[in-house]
């Protein structure tokens, strides 16, 4: 690799306190890497850009470690091989990683898989059939269980993990309710085939979702908390199960919400209709299921059963604005950066 080759990345410049700003985000160059032992020198195609990702520009104490500032962005990767110094990827094969916000990326060779586009397109392996899709089928799998006849609500429901969410469990044979923001996330979901989709930001969203919902919620996935949650709460059946993945709502919050503290109330609704209140991270259940999501959800897809969007935007210098975007709510389905 040419030396006087430069990386173009994507820095934390500072912890943003609030919705991220442009000065959150630092654009900088560096030499393109040399690859090590055991290592590849990867050319990014596509960056995922996901929610989680906010949370980790936090220094609070969570799931991952926090990026520390100057760290170039996280992300999953889409990439080529352009240089291996190991036998187990070849120049020239594409890969899903975990570059991150980058141009070039040189990452262990142990650690990255091979796709092949001849079976999907190889965004896919940041979608539907990847981190996401494997939230989805985890979360209902372990966790929701979603049974003929029962009902199931999800929230974020256009999204990579909540319209997938929405499909596997009409699949199963549960009655659908798919929660989102806008008229034409509404009426994508309705493309989608769910019972019913509910616009979150119309007016008595607890009414309308009482009327959606007249036996109740067996299932909900979580994906957003705030006011969807508290209209959900009281709608949840004896024994209902909550597969809690994600809080969107809260990812950009500086503060505790007003109000007097609510966890007693939330306490005695757990207690008095044997709730199941189960957060996850999807890592935890890669050993034991990953190999039957990609079996499943690779047929689902193949047969049309699954359908999933894309959200592309051209260009890393544009993934600040897009990342700051999605976490408004502003995406439909996956969002990626094309980066070459």
């Amino acid at each position: 690799m040419s030396t006087d080759l430069r990386n173009h990345l994507i820095r934390l410049a500072s912890r943003p306190h609030g919705e991220p700003v442009p000065s959150d985000f630092l654009r900088d160059t560096a030499p393109v890497p040399s690859p090590g032992p055991g290592q590849a020198l990867l050319r990014t195609r596509y960056v995922s850009l996901d929610p989680y990702v906010r949370g980790r520009m936090s220094d609070a104490k969570s799931y991952a470690a926090p990026m520390e500032v100057g760290d170039v962005i996280v992300g999953g990767t889409v990439a080529e091989v352009v240089e291996s110094a190991s036998d187990a990827v070849s120049p020239g094969d594409i890969v899903l990683g975990y570059g991150g916000w980058q141009e070039y990326s040189v990452e262990d060779a142990s650690g990255l898989r091979v796709l092949d586009p001849s079976r999907a397109p190889v965004t896919t392996a940041l979608g539907v059939l990847g981190m996401p899709g494997f939230t989805a089928y985890a979360g209902l799998t372990a966790i929701g269980r979603p049974r003929p006849g029962e009902t199931l609500a999800v929230a974020a429901a256009t999204g990579p993990v909540g319209s997938a969410v929405a499909q596997i469990a009409h699949l199963s044979g549960a009655r659908t309710i798919g929660i989102a923001g806008g008229a034409r996330k509404v009426a994508h979901l309705q493309e989608l085939g769910v019972d019913a989709a509910l616009d979150h930001r119309a007016p008595d969203l607890p009414g309308r979702l009482a009327e959606a919902a007249p036996d109740g919620i067996d299932v909900y996935f979580e994906n957003v908390g705030g006011a969807v949650w508290d209209a959900v709460l009281p709608l949840l059946n004896e024994f209902a199960r909550v597969p809690v993945c994600g809080l969107a709502a809260s990812y950009n919050a500086t503060s505790l919400p007003e109000g007097p503290d609510r966890s007693g109330a939330l306490l005695g609704q757990v207690l008095a209709k044997s709730l199941t209140l189960r957060g996850f991270i999807q890592r935890e259940f890669v050993p034991t299921l990953f190999d039957d999501f990609l079996r499943d959800m690779s047929t689902w897809v193949e047969n049309g059963q699954v359908r999933y969007t894309e959200d592309v935007t051209e260009g890393l210098d544009r993934a600040p604005e897009t990342f700051v975007g999605m976490l408004r709510g502003d995406n439909l389905g996956k969002t990626l950066i094309r980066v070459s």
